[in-house]
């Protein structure tokens, strides 16, 4: 008998038939005498249409209770999950985050899970039921509910393997494993059937939507044992793991359309001053990407950076607060822009990747505005008007 936990993402329970055939795979799974538990999404794009319930509201809603909002569509898939499969012969009981033991801190819509209190899950397992668990979603110490960020309910469910210590979670979705590019903008894309942790990792934190980066971070962290299938067609999918084999130069090929750019011009070129801004932007808990900086000229500098799209206002609003205490002379913002990353865990290895993708963008007419590299990933941001060009063309040149 195994622990296998399982999570489907909202597309595998956007209508009846969907949530259907998604628990026949838990209701076979527990079939063959092994403990189940399931983390659901809220289904489809019901997250979407409750920010837009919010939004109609005004712009600056409380966190506290756009978590409070946000957390009941999860709730809505985890009770029709858990009716769906008593309707089908199986027990189970649905839990919300907090009844499930999910402990996280207090930051609202982009909580961090502290803790899992396993003793409710393991009682409801120890009575051969089917546990379904709303993902996205805990409790804070102050007791009010929490959500863990978009595609949050991946980090949910492989949170639970770790405290749970499964022997497998897998995450089910519309693709049947990892590919070397989106399979659905890419038609010639490359699936792998095992990917190493650190390369799913880079391509999640890219822009690569198969599993959310936080996951797979956990996963590597505490061993977890990951496989990324399809919940509509029967195939072995993709293992994530520690691959011992010699490493693949590119291994995937992102493309993050979430970016925009700021440029900041006049930046006083003094020591502590990009320490103060990207302090700033930290407090604030904007997250900072791609950073390029010219030469000084004079006694002002410039300096560029990327963000999310959905932080721009924020960043701009906070920029243009502290004009005189950062000492710049203006700010200017291009939310017309994405980013193409390759990854590969052997590109530290081969002198050549870099040159080719950038040849495949020559190539194509792409014009590269900033660049960014680590050992096992480049990442280059270009026009928005350029982003399929691109992102076909470098994956054409190495797959």
């Amino acid at each position: 008998m195994a622990l296998i936990v399982e999570k489907f993402g909202g597309s595998s329970l956007a209508n009846t038939e969907k949530l259907r055939n998604a628990a026949g795979i838990a209701a076979s799974d527990y079939r063959k005498e092994n403990q189940v538990v399931v983390v659901v999404s809220a289904q489809g794009d019901a997250t979407d249409h409750l920010i837009a319930q919010a939004e109609a509201i005004g712009r600056r809603v409380s966190p506290r209770e756009m978590d409070v909002l946000l957390s009941t569509g999860e709730q809505a898939s985890m009770a029709l999950m858990a009716m769906m499969l008593t309707g089908m012969g199986v027990p189970a009981v649905s839990l919300c985050g907090w009844q499930a033991g999910i402990h996280t801190d207090a930051q609202h819509g982009v909580a961090r899970i502290d803790r899992i209190d396993t003793r409710r899950i393991r009682a409801e397992l120890d009575q051969n039921r089917v546990v379904v668990v709303a993902g996205f979603q805990g409790i804070a110490p102050s007791g009010d509910i929490t959500t863990i960020g978009r595609g949050g309910s991946d980090t949910t469910a492989v949170a639970l393997a770790a405290a749970l210590e499964a022997d497998v979670c897998r995450i089910y979705t519309d693709v049947d494993g990892v590919y070397s590019a989106d399979p659905r903008v890419i038609k010639n894309a490359v699936r792998h059937y095992e990917i190493d942790y650190d390369e799913m990792l880079e391509l999640a934190s890219q822009g690569a939507q198969v599993l959310h980066n936080r996951s797979v971070e956990m996963a590597k962290r505490f061993g977890v044992q990951l496989e990324v299938k399809s919940s509509f067609i029967n195939g072995v999918g993709t293992r994530v793991r520690e691959v011992v084999m010699e490493k693949r130069s590119v291994s995937g090929v992102a493309r993050d359309q979430n970016v925009a750019l700021i440029t900041i011009e006049g930046l006083r070129d003094q020591p502590g001053n990009i320490w103060r801004l990207f302090s700033a932007l930290t407090e604030q808990k904007i997250n900072v990407d791609i950073i390029l900086q010219p030469p000084a000229a004079g006694q002002r500098t410039s300096i560029t950076f990327s963000v999310p799209r959905e932080s721009l206002d924020h960043a701009v609003e906070m920029l243009t607060g502290s004009q005189s205490g950062l000492s710049y002379e203006s700010v200017s913002v291009d939310d017309r822009v994405c980013k193409i990353s390759i990854v590969g865990a052997g590109m530290a290895s081969d002198y050549g990747v870099a040159s080719r993708m950038f040849e495949a963008l020559y190539r194509a007419g792409v014009n590269v505005r900033c660049v960014t590299t680590s050992e096992i990933k480049i990442s280059v941001i270009v026009s928005e008007e350029d982003s399929d060009r691109g992102f076909i063309a470098v994956h054409d040149a190495f797959f």
